[in-house]
């Protein structure tokens, strides 16, 4: 019995035979069309060709047979089908997304250049150049490397058709930034390889509403990211295949480091000047220069542009004031190169808005600006594109840029030292009004001067400037130090006149005021007390520096208006109040300060004092006047206080200042106390006795009741005065006549004294006595008398005497009064009285020592009275 496998050999022999015979073919003699006896003959047979098919290719698989070499046609077919479909299956489904993310990734642009060809009246016709290439290094997948390497080698270049670009925004309601016409490109796509692209583009602006939207966002800072969305539908080719359309869509995001910011700008040139309005009228014309560094690779020329220039108003939320007009002329922007911009400005009028004080404040949006700007401080205009359509410039960017609005921060500059020199000349000094209310200008000392100054006009300015108007705040300073402040806040009158430049120093305008009652508040006494000593005791002026904020009222080709607070600072020399060596007057030189007393008259008297009244001559050395409508000065002699003088409405002048009125009271005990009794006592005793005393005047805190501290500062300056005389001027004699030492009036010193002369009665032991009275128009009164009398320092007698007798004023002659006789007690026996005996018929020269009691009204006082060469007659 045969095994199964031979069976089965057998079997498919016998049917190969038979399938032989079938696959024989038709013949010469084979009908071309089957008969239908032939058709069902196939129809029965089909089931069983089918198996001898199944039969034979299991056969050559096998490879048995002498047939199987006819079967590898048959094989090769079905591999390369199989290999059809694996590759239609790699291309069409793996290879798209593959290669998809193989050219997002490998793909690399590097533009070299972006040139606007021309503007169109639809929008703009940019020239786009740059390099192409696939970089396989950028693939971080190695599948997708390798497979997108191998598919971009087999196809070797990819051609786009001609294509429409949209870009929009889909977080601004997809609003359409612009659309772009691109036109066919072809590209290398081998790894490696470089493409050189370079196309002209027509783009056309979307909606210009919400292009403006994004604009002003941008501008404002609060674009802090942006999406853009890329959609086009771009015929693309391979060689002689067509791919169709592909619809491409691209997204991008933006973040902050993304976003480009506004160029940085730097203002090389600013120069104002006048110009001729064309519909007549003079108007401001502002030339500025900027330098703009462009760090991108475009290039394109920029048409004629027109702008509006705006300024804040009163409050941020207030409508911009629009300032100026201003124009650029066509400007060409070069790849990463400096742009070089010039900018012209014209300002036709000030507006109303811009010059008037905001509401509850005394500044208006012009002091605001210029303040800022002159002070050194950042301010802030805003450039926005002009509604008037321009020569040359399409309209679509017209109607873009209408409501765009650019703010550009202008950095402040600081002009300097503006004024060069500033002086005061005709200086008038008011002490204050003791009765003005605290606080107020008339509790200040107050100046009046002719202010000059020079200032220098700063280069940008090349028109002509006229100050009507100047007022100020300026603090005063001595070697850096404030002494006070200098209230000049009232308008004050002032011309100019421009001086052109020189050789070394630009022009200048020099500007003359009067100022009148200018209110100095003196804010440090010591600093003040430093001054008047260098005034009064250095012999030289001293520099006071002074630091200003100017108001100057101008008037201009625009018409007038104010500029506020204009800093300003200046150097006033101040003449010395004496010629050196003190406040008496250089040493060996004349009197510089030293005040003169005469014409004393006793007013009123009390138990213990006197008020009097005196005329004064005073020199004022130094050109500056002043007023004083009240001063009141203490008297002193040796630290105490005897007595105070007040003056009123004085009026002092440069030069001599003559028959000043002054009032004091003298009242030791009341102003000085026990010990001021005693000063005072001493005092009137010397001055009696002919010797040289002085008094001192010095300042105290109620000198000026509305300035106490200024009081208080000039009280470290006291002046010595001589005391004033009480005696009328001796009797004159010819010049020819030699002077005799023994004539009535004066004794050895050659001083009027008390005591003119003296009467001695040996025989009724008297004595009679000539005195002159220090009052002119009151009776002083003698009380009581102890006086001793010496010759050569040897006794003569003592006289004590306590009823009181009057002593009238001199006559008009300048005679004395003869007192009533006086009891003497004879030093019998001492060589005095034996010098008085002898000279019995004659004269002798005696001295005196006495206690004197005095009366004037309701005031006494004791004092003691020394004097020589009083000369003495002797009679029987």
């Amino acid at each position: 019995m045969l095994s199964t496998n031979e069976a089965l050999g057998a079997e498919e022999r016998r049917r190969e035979g038979a399938q032989d015979i079938e696959d024989e073919g038709p013949s010469e003699q084979t009908p071309l069309l089957p008969s239908r006896d032939a058709e069902a003959h196939d129809d029965r047979s089909q089931p069983q060709r089918e198996t001898s098919a199944r039969s034979s290719l299991l056969s050559s698989l096998h490879g048995t047979g002498k047939a199987g070499k006819r079967r590898w046609p048959s094989i090769l077919a079905l591999l390369l089908l199989c290999l059809v479909v694996i590759l239609i299956i790699i291309f069409a489904f793996l290879a798209p997304s593959t290669v998809e993310q193989y050219a997002q990734q490998a793909v690399v642009f590097e533009p070299t250049s972006l040139s606007i060809d021309s503007f169109t009246s639809s929008g703009v016709r940019a020239r786009i150049q740059g390099d192409f290439s696939m970089d396989a290094r950028r693939v971080h997948k190695k599948p997708v490397r390798d497979l997108g390497k191998f598919f971009t080698y087999i196809a070797r270049e990819a051609e786009s058709g001609q294509s429409e670009v949209e870009v929009s925004l889909p977080e601004y309601g997809n609003v359409v930034l612009g659309t772009a016409e691109v036109p066919g490109i072809k590209v290398d796509l081998r790894n490696g390889h470089t493409t050189h692209v370079d196309f002209l583009s027509d783009l056309h602006p979307g909606d210009v509403d919400g292009i403006r939207r994004i604009a002003n966002d941008w501008i404002d800072g609060r674009l802090g990211r942006l999406r853009v969305l890329g959609k086009a539908s771009v015929p693309v080719k391979s060689g002689i295949f067509s791919l169709g359309k592909q619809r491409l869509q691209q997204e991008m995001l933006f973040a902050n480091k993304d976003i480009p910011s506004i160029p940085k700008y730097d203002i090389q040139k600013l120069n104002f000047r006048e110009v001729e309005l064309p519909k007549g009228g003079s108007g401001m014309a502002a030339d500025v220069a900027l330098r703009v560094q462009n760090d991108y690779p475009i290039d394109f020329t920029i048409p004629p542009l027109a702008f509006n220039i705006l300024v804040d108003n009163c409050h941020k939320g207030d409508p911009y004031i629009k300032l100026a007009d201003a124009e650029t002329q066509e400007l060409h922007v070069q790849p990463k190169e400096q742009i070089e911009l010039n900018v012209t400005g014209i300002v036709h009028h000030l507006p109303d808005t811009l010059t008037q004080d905001c509401p509850g404040s005394n500044k208006s949006p012009l002091d605001q600006i210029l303040g800022k700007y002159i002070h050194g401080k950042e301010t802030t205009v805003y450039v926005q594109g002009s509604s008037t359509p321009q020569l040359h410039t399409p309209q679509w960017i017209t109607d873009l840029m209408a409501d765009i609005i650019v703010p550009v921060p202008l950095p402040g500059r600081t002009f300097g030292h503006l004024i060069k020199n500033f002086s005061l000349a005709e200086t008038h000094f008011s002490l204050p009004d003791p009765f003005a209310s605290p606080d107020t200008d008339d509790s200040n000392p107050r100046i009046s001067a002719k202010v000059r100054a020079l200032v220098a006009l700063p280069e940008e300015m090349n028109f002509n400037i006229s100050v009507g108007r100047v007022r100020a705040d300026a603090d005063v300073y001595y070697k850096g130090k404030k002494l006070g402040a200098l209230d000049l806040h009232k308008w004050q009158k002032a011309n100019s006149t421009r001086v052109e430049a020189s050789a070394k120093d630009g022009p200048t305008l020099l500007v003359e005021s009067s100022v009148q009652e200018a209110p100095l508040r003196i804010t440090d006494n010591d600093v003040f007390t430093d001054v008047i000593q260098a005034l009064v005791f250095s012999g030289k002026g001293v520099l006071m520096h002074i630091k200003a904020d100017v108001d100057v009222e101008l008037t201009t080709a625009l018409g007038e208006m104010a500029v506020r607070r204009i800093p300003a600072e200046g150097e006033v020399p101040v003449k010395p109040i004496s010629g050196g060596g003190g406040h008496g007057g250089p040493i060996g030189g004349p009197p510089a300060f030293r005040p003169k007393v005469f014409d004393l008259q006793i007013l009123d008297t009390s138990p213990t004092g006197l008020t009097l009244s005196a005329l004064v001559n005073i020199t004022n050395p130094t050109d500056y006047s002043a007023s004083v409508p009240y001063i009141d000065i203490h008297i002193l002699n040796n630290g105490s206080v005897l007595g105070h003088a007040t003056a009123r409405n004085l009026q002092l002048g440069p030069g001599e200042n003559n028959n000043l009125h002054v009032t004091a009271v003298w009242d030791p005990l009341t102003m000085g106390g026990v010990n001021g009794s005693k000063v005072g006592r001493e005092l009137l005793s010397q001055y009696i006795s002919g010797l040289n005393t002085t008094l001192t005047l010095q300042t105290h805190k109620g000198s000026i009741p509305t300035q106490p501290a200024l009081g208080e500062a000039l009280a470290k300056f006291a002046v010595e005065m001589p005391t004033p005389s009480l005696h009328s001027p001796p009797r004159a004699h010819p010049p020819d006549e030699p002077e005799d030492p023994g004539k009535p009036g004066k004794g050895d010193d050659g001083a009027p004294h008390f005591i003119e002369d003296a009467t001695m009665h040996l025989f009724t032991s008297t004595a009679t006595f000539t005195l002159l009275s220090p009052l002119k128009r009151e009776i002083l009164y003698v009380t009581s008398i102890d006086a001793t009398a010496f010759y050569k320092g040897d006794d003569v007698g003592r006289i004590v005497y306590d009823l009181p007798f009057a002593v009238p004023p001199v006559d008009e002659e300048g005679n004395g009064v003869t007192s009533p006789r006086l009891p003497v007690d004879w030093s019998l026996g001492s060589v005095g009285y034996d010098a008085v005996k002898r000279a019995l018929g004659g004269k002798l020269k005696l001295s005196a020592e006495a206690n004197v009691g005095v009366r004037v009204g309701r005031w006494e006082e004791e004092v003691w009275f020394k004097g020589g060469g009083i000369g003495a007659s002797v009679r029987l």
